[in-house]
């Protein structure tokens, strides 16, 4: 209260550091010099909350629904960030993943490439590094030179289907800060084969880098329609015809010197309907890695019988003993 109080008159109350306790009905009184006391006034206090319960619970949802929303920006973030996008044919020998800038760079800076799920495919100026995944070994390869031609893209030799992903290639300093980063999103359309009923034999075509002598078994297999079916088997240098199903038994074949040539293409003998569906060669090494695979899309058109085809067919079927007969007579 202020000193002067009684003399001025003014008997306000400052009350500081507010509590919700202190909520309540407050009463001004003075006390005379004979004791008696004079009620001067009736003050009604209501201290509320800074934030509201509704307001605190609204606040803690959208805190979590943030948390959530950035987890789920982090974890899909390569399909949301813009890409060059590059669409090929199954069976091309090489494509280009484009990666160039006009900055310039230090002399001292790494590439790398790598896939969606970090997989490394190729590191600049280490070729070939040791943590490159089998599967893309011997088949990667940047333009030379690339600090003076800030070209950074990358050759990918004999793309599959099994190859469509997302690429990033990023650029450090020798501190490991990032300079460029740029992503690619690779399209290879699946190989598609159509024969029809009929002919003597039809080829799964599968063809890849040569001397692939680390390489110890590769394995043909129809896996649409189920049940999965292994179609050829080619394992410590020769076929294995116990490991195939009986029904493709005698009648595949593959080239006998494939691991020098790099061609897996398979050859499957009187093609029918029946062997319509989708195939995949998988090509694995001593340690059982995959370092090459292809899908191939097999359709064998039904031959329909026409009615002159039945005709004929009928006329050479009829007994000649009747008519000897009638010549006879």
């Amino acid at each position: 209260m202020k000193a002067d109080a009684l003399e001025s008159g003014d008997l306000s109350l400052n009350l500081s550091e507010l509590r919700l306790s202190d909520s309540g009905n407050y009463t001004c009184a003075v006390t005379g010099a004979l004791g008696d006391e004079k009620r001067v006034k009736d003050v009604q206090l209501e201290v509320k909350e800074r934030f509201p319960s509704w307001a605190k619970a609204l606040l803690v949802l959208l805190t979590v629904g943030l948390i959530v929303f950035v987890g789920l920006l982090v974890h899909f973030q390569h399909y949301l960030m813009s890409a060059h996008q590059v669409a090929v044919d199954s069976g091309v020998e090489s494509v280009q993943l484009p990666c160039k800038t006009i900055f310039p760079l230090p002399e001292d800076f790494t590439a790398e490439w790598t896939t969606s799920n970090r997989v490394k495919l190729h590191v600049y100026p280490n070729d070939q590094p040791e943590e490159q995944h089998q599967g893309y070994k011997g088949r990667t390869e940047m333009k030379n030179n690339p600090l003076e031609t800030k070209d950074f893209s990358l050759i990918l030799k004999y793309p599959t289907d099994c190859d469509r992903d997302f690429y990033t290639c990023t650029v450090y300093n020798r501190k490991g800060n990032i300079l460029m980063k740029k992503r690619v999103l690779l399209r290879v359309k699946v190989c598609q084969v159509e024969v029809e009923e009929g002919v003597e034999s039809v080829q799964l075509p599968f063809k890849t880098t040569p001397y692939l002598l680390d390489a110890t078994k590769v394995k043909w297999k129809r896996y649409v329609p189920s049940p999965a079916k292994t179609v050829h088997m080619y394992q410590h240098g020769s076929d294995q015809p116990k490991e195939q199903s009986q029904v493709y038994r005698d009648r595949t074949e593959m080239n006998k010197d494939l691991l020098e040539t790099g061609d897996f293409s398979l050859t499957l003998k009187n093609p029918k309907h029946t062997d319509t569906g989708s195939y995949r060669c998988t090509v694995c090494n001593r340690r059982g890695e995959v370092v090459r695979l292809r899908t191939v899309q097999l359709e064998v058109k039904e031959r329909i019988q026409t009615k002159d085809e039945t005709i004929r067919a009928r006329s050479s079927s009829t007994d000649p003993t009747p008519l000897m007969a009638d010549q006879s007579v």
